[in-house]
């Protein structure tokens, strides 16, 4: 059942509508550029604090900007579940700092022990803090997609910390996953059962989501994205995003969602941030490869309808740019 706050996300995103393709008419995205400041928890290193989504549920809301020194690359979702046994993190997080930050909010929250962190894919936000939980005892679980390519890209993720996030990078060392899958697995959080699950391939290597069956909670990872315009990097394939939703949407209906970026909502609201995106920039494209276009075409996209999407200016003609260069080769 949606929470008041959901019902008010939720209303927000439908003040205006965006047309898109297929005969589809989705609710419009939310206004809130006015509500995103550089940092929400000062005295934390964490962007925010954690907010209660559902009995047990936690999620400390990451910023909807790039990486920046003052939202400490806290720029995800990092969540949690409180079992009577056990405490599953969704997430890492991006620095030691940060991960001993969560820790402390969780244990402001309760006295179970954090035996499970499961990594929503191989980015720096994602997994950096690996290290640090595997000090505390705790499986750090990832697909082996995401596992093999937060490996290949540890040395660039420490530079990349060390240059933005400069003093709160110290005590960060990357250090590999403990325990990887390929398919699904089920973890017993004492009284709650936790299903981490690859729906397939979608934005990046691995991604992974977790269900709180129990709870009506699907924790995405970036399998879904709220408020900000999603990023399309060299690795994503956007047709296959496309053919693995149907299936995260099948476990997502009726439930709330945590989205990998933003705040929780339902499957309506993350669809129209997703999906609709991906299908309306690949007819889009698609018109300009079948027109003939070139990549110049496609950088000067009109995409107005989402300029008031956070990161929109920083991620609009890229993504656009890319979606060409991977359908030029399509057909």
């Amino acid at each position: 059942m949606l929470t008041e706050w959901m019902r008010e996300t939720r209303e927000l995103s439908r003040a205006g509508t965006l047309a898109v393709v297929a005969g589809a008419l989705m609710a419009g995205p939310v206004a809130a550029q006015e509500d995103n400041p550089p940092d929400k928890a000062p005295d934390s290193i964490l962007y925010d604090t954690p907010q209660k989504v559902a009995d047990g549920v936690w999620s400390a809301i990451g910023a909807t900007q790039p990486y920046t020194y003052e939202n400490s690359l806290h720029n995800n979702n990092l969540s949690f579940v409180i079992g009577e046994d056990a405490v599953l993190v969704m997430n890492a997080g991006a620095s030691y700092q940060l991960a001993e930050a969560l820790h402390e909010q969780i244990r402001q929250r309760t006295d179970v022990p954090v035996r499970y962190v499961v990594n929503e894919n191989g980015q720096l936000h994602s997994a950096m803090a690996t290290g640090y939980w595997i000090e505390q005892g705790a499986e750090v679980i990832g697909h082996v997609d995401a596992a093999a390519y937060y490996d290949s890209h540890a040395a660039a993720y420490e530079a990349q910390l060390e240059d933005i996030a400069e003093e709160k990078a110290e005590g960060t060392e990357a250090v590999p996953m403990n325990r990887t899958f390929e398919d699904r697995i089920e973890l017993d959080l004492g009284g709650l059962a936790a299903e981490v699950v690859y729906f397939g391939e979608a934005h990046s290597p691995g991604d992974i989501s977790v269900v709180i069956p129990e709870r009506d909670v699907v924790i995405a990872g970036d399998m879904a994205f709220n408020i900000r315009m999603l990023p399309i990097f060299e690795y994503t394939d956007t047709a296959a995003w496309l053919e693995t939703w149907p299936t995260f949407a099948e476990v997502a209906e009726g439930r709330t969602v945590i989205p990998g970026h933003g705040t929780p909502t339902d499957l309506e609201t993350v669809e129209h941030y997703t999906k609709d995106y991906l299908v309306f920039l690949r007819t889009e494209i698609g018109r300009i490869v079948d027109e003939g276009g070139t990549l110049q075409d496609a950088y000067d996209l009109d995409q107005s309808q989402f300029s008031h999407w956070h990161t929109y200016d920083e991620l609009a003609g890229q993504n656009a740019g890319r979606v060409f260069q991977k359908m030029e080769f399509e057909f």
